[in-house]
């Protein structure tokens, strides 16, 4: 017999720790390899943990909704032992039946209370999750050393650290510590923490007048708040805008999406079609797929390209089309369709969501016909694209102007103003407006 342990997957290059939402097992259970143990979730998309063994469930490290660090063992399997005859043959009977039932009976798993002390001058581990709370709170890192660890191995998780920050703002209503007691005694207590001059909490529940429902946000709502408000924060936004005449591109599309569909089994929708547009402009202007790293610049080679897809939630996702610039417009298609799918279903994989170096927006899908989209970090540019509508414009003909009815549409590309000046944005938004505009209506399928 031996014990097996799981460990918190890579969930992505960026991905540093994920969030347990539900276990599917208990200690003592039997477990098949690749079975589902548990679902967990990151800020990018949920995803499920398969068993690594076939065994019986030795222990269970985190309970749920603790945020555990990538690579860190979350699950102990004891494999060898799936014929146990002093496992639970029928899971709904009285725990006083089993003679192992000190194991059940530690489910669900409770994290130990750790105290860290004063004189302790060990390295500890930091996740980046508790890293960014304790820079946007103010926290300096000798403070942090003193925040007791309820983590693996005494580590600070991110309930510990926000129960600081609460326990802080509250620290003028709390008593110190005497000071008379010996330094070897004292050990670092959330609730005997010293007062820090912050404003204090205003712990009193918000009234509101009149008539009003009020919603709790879900986990990904927070995310996505918490994501937008740190791109604003970090990257200088500047968005431009162009007008296209896409009357050919919708021509074409109207003419083939009946044998496209027959001959492929996919529907043929925009999507693509903006995509493509964008990969050729990339090509020509590679600094728009690229990253900011300090004071240097990442220039990615390859072209991931984003695509932000609406949840029956009311929430969003961005999948990411893999090497776009090496895919027709079949594959295109292909892709664009089958991310979409696995989105709205809850299918999507962690490595669907990770990796993108620019990314595009439909805001037209509900009718608005521009936007000013915010950059999805680490990238330094999104475009948006809005309604088709028909409008009558003033066409050049060798026999002179004319008006007739076209299918317009506008494009607005934000970028990041510390790399991408304005020159260039609006040099690379008027390249996909020439490449749409400029399609062939007499393409082949």
């Amino acid at each position: 017999m031996s014990v097996v342990d799981v460990i918190m997957p890579k969930l992505g290059e960026s991905i540093m720790e994920a969030t347990i939402l539900k276990w599917h097992k208990k200690v003592g259970d039997k477990v098949a390899q690749d079975e589902t143990i548990l679902d967990i979730a990151t800020d990018k998309v949920d995803s499920e943990v398969p068993s690594t063994a076939e065994g019986v469930i030795e222990e269970i490290l985190f309970a749920e909704n603790d945020v555990v660090p990538i690579g860190t063992v979350i699950v102990k399997i004891r494999t060898g032992a799936v014929e146990n005859t002093n496992a639970p043959q029928n899971t709904d009977a009285p725990i006083e039946e089993y003679e192992d039932a000190k194991v059940v009976e530690e489910i669900p798993y409770q994290p130990t209370k750790t105290i860290i002390n004063v004189e302790n001058n060990g390295v500890r581990f930091y996740s980046p999750l508790v890293l960014n709370i304790a820079q946007s709170e103010g926290i300096s890192m000798t403070d942090l050393e003193k925040i007791p660890g309820t983590g693996q191995d005494g580590r600070v998780s991110k309930k510990d650290i926000i129960a600081f920050v609460a326990a802080r703002g509250n620290a003028t209503t709390n008593q110190v510590a005497p000071a008379t007691q010996p330094q070897s005694q004292q050990a670092i207590v959330i609730t005997n923490a010293p007062a820090v001059v912050v404003p204090p909490a205003n712990n009193t529940p918000a009234v509101y007048a009149g008539n009003v429902e009020v919603i709790e946000m879900d986990r990904m709502r927070k995310l996505i708040s918490k994501h937008m408000t740190d791109s604003v924060a970090t990257s200088a936004h500047v968005t431009s805008f162009a007008e296209c005449d896409v009357t050919n591109l919708v021509q074409w599309r109207e003419k083939i999406k009946k044998d496209f569909e027959k001959r492929e089994g996919e529907k043929i929708t925009f999507t693509p079609l903006f995509v493509e547009a964008v990969v050729k402009s990339l090509k020509k202007y590679p600094m728009l797929s690229s990253s900011i790293d300090g004071d240097k610049i990442v220039v990615k080679k390859d072209l991931n390209i984003g695509m932000a897809t609406a949840l029956p939630s009311g929430n969003l996702i961005v999948p990411v089309i893999k090497n776009a610039d090496q895919l027709n417009l079949t594959g295109l298609c292909k892709q664009v369709n089958g991310l979409a799918n696995a989105a709205r279903s809850g299918k999507l994989k962690p490595d669907d969501t990770t990796g993108g170096t620019f990314t595009l927006t439909n805001v037209g899908t509900f009718g608005s016909i521009m936007g000013t989209p915010i950059i999805n970090q680490p990238q330094v540019a999104i475009m948006a694209v809005g309604a088709i509508k028909k409008r009558p414009m003033v066409l050049e003909t060798p026999q002179g102007d004319v008006i007739a009815i076209r299918h317009m549409m506008y494009i607005s590309l934000s970028y990041d103003h510390r790399i991408i000046d304005g020159a260039l944005g609006s040099t690379f938004l008027n390249a996909v407006s020439k490449e749409l505009e400029n399609f062939d209506v007499n393409r082949a399928i």
